[in-house]
């Protein structure tokens, strides 16, 4: 296992719901109409292009099957400090294989400390709770080095590859929630208290 996710000076951090209505205004380009629905200041990162397209996916997700709120996307702040680092959650519940699928993005003035794996450290403590929990699966764009170290460190191992015009080659990693579990991964190490998901 990687040491660093063990030391006291691994970064932490909590989530915090993104609603409907701050999905929908985020969506709208909305960034104060999105903070006031969240309760937090979300970065401007948050009504870019991709982000504006994720967060109208997800709004109409709800839409259509609001027993997905649980799982879907958050931001992510860290602790202590408060600030909102990046955004993150799970496509959608279980399926029927008990597979969930994570994704996250980290903001870019908070990039390469830490954050990325403090988030999937997060998703994946969340996942392991979850009994109909079997699989975690994360999608990585083959061309990105860093989220694939990321994945790898938290024992993820490629199971294909998937393409398409708009997200190009992408690297399809999957980890059994039972090693999690056991404690085979950092997510189960003692630095996972700080993890809450707020309503």
């Amino acid at each position: 296992m990687n040491s660093e996710l063990h030391s006291t000076s691994a970064k932490r951090v909590r989530f915090v719901e993104l609603g409907a209505k701050a999905l929908r205004a985020l969506a709208d380009g909305d960034l104060a109409g999105g903070s006031a629905e969240a309760g937090v200041a979300l970065d401007p990162h948050f009504v870019g292009d991709r982000a504006r397209w994720i967060f109208g996916y997800r709004a109409d997700q709800l839409a259509r099957d609001p027993s997905a709120a649980p799982w879907i996307t958050r931001a992510a702040v860290s602790e202590p400090d408060g600030a909102v680092v990046g955004d993150a959650g799970f496509h959608g519940p279980p399926d029927e294989d008990g597979m969930v699928e994570v994704g996250f993005t980290v903001v870019p003035g908070y990039r390469r400390q830490g954050y990325a794996r403090a988030i999937l450290r997060a998703l994946l403590v969340r996942a392991a709770a979850e009994p109909g929990v079997r699989t975690v699966r994360a999608r990585v764009s083959a061309d990105n080095a860093a989220s694939l170290a990321t994945v790898a460190g938290f024992g993820f191992t490629r199971v294909g590859e998937q393409g398409n015009d708009r997200d190009g080659l992408v690297i399809v990693c999957e980890v059994p929630a039972h090693a999690i579990q056991a404690g085979q991964h950092p997510a189960s190490s003692a630095d996972t208290t700080a993890v809450p998901v707020e309503p």
